[in-house]
């Protein structure tokens, strides 16, 4: 392996672990990401940890600074409007391509990650279950077996996984990806893409419940629960 490879290497390693703490809530939005003080922490030079933020830029988590740091990004209300109106649009398709299109194997790994994603919300681990829930996701994706599509949602790979931070009601989400796994295994494309477009909107409320209870005292974070649910 050649020194230009090993520094690929080191680079994704430095962009993966922060992906995680920022998306696992580790790395607040607001918090500052200093070269040097990263390099330390993971025993590399600068460069890779300064590839690693360039790449985190590209996937809307961070932004650079001048000179040798970068910013948590803080999501606003009008990011999240924005993701959901784009995911209204490709999930929906994706969905309903999995159900068409996806082969046995395929299926497997889509029941795999459902499993994990189940295991991890009935132990209470929110961080387990919401990368499991990413990864359903990804898997559905992969079932399309539409490379334009899987070029267009692993662009919105990061800020989907962030969405997904942003309530807790692990049971909720475990609840409808059971509905969309037994739609797409069914090979029923009608219900898979109205099941999605309705996941998308629960989701919507639950986060802007979520975010009341985080701004405003005594809110409950389950304020629209009974709502989302008739969905």
């Amino acid at each position: 392996m050649t020194s230009a490879d090993e520094g690929v290497l080191e680079s994704t390693r430095v962009a993966d672990w922060l992906r995680d703490a920022i998306l696992d809530g580790v790395r607040s939005p607001g918090s500052r990401l200093i070269e040097r003080d990263l390099a330390a922490e993971f025993g590399v030079s600068r460069v890779p940890v300064r590839d690693a933020l360039k790449i985190l830029e590209v996937e809307g988590l961070v932004t650079l600074r001048p000179r040798t740091w970068a910013i948590v990004r803080e999501f606003t209300a009008s990011d999240m409007t924005d993701l959901d109106e784009v995911r209204s649009v490709l999930e929906p398709l994706a969905f309903r391509r999995a159900a068409e299109r996806h082969r046995r194997n395929g299926l497997d790994e889509l029941r795999r990650a459902l499993d994990e994603e189940t295991i991890s919300a009935a132990a209470g681990d929110p961080i387990a279950s919401r990368r499991a829930a990413a990864d359903f996701h990804e898997q559905v994706t992969v079932l399309t077996e539409n490379r334009v599509l899987g070029d267009l949602m692993q662009g919105m790979r990061s800020k989907l996984r962030w969405g997904l931070s942003q309530h807790d009601d692990l049971a909720h989400v475990t609840e409808q990806h059971h509905a969309l796994f037994q739609a797409i295994s069914a090979r029923d494309g009608d219900l898979a893409e109205e099941l999605a477009l309705a996941h998308i909107e629960s989701s919507r409320l639950e986060r802007e419940a979520h975010m009341r209870a985080v701004t405003v005292p005594g809110a409950s974070p389950r304020v629209h629960e009974e709502s989302s649910r008739r969905l």
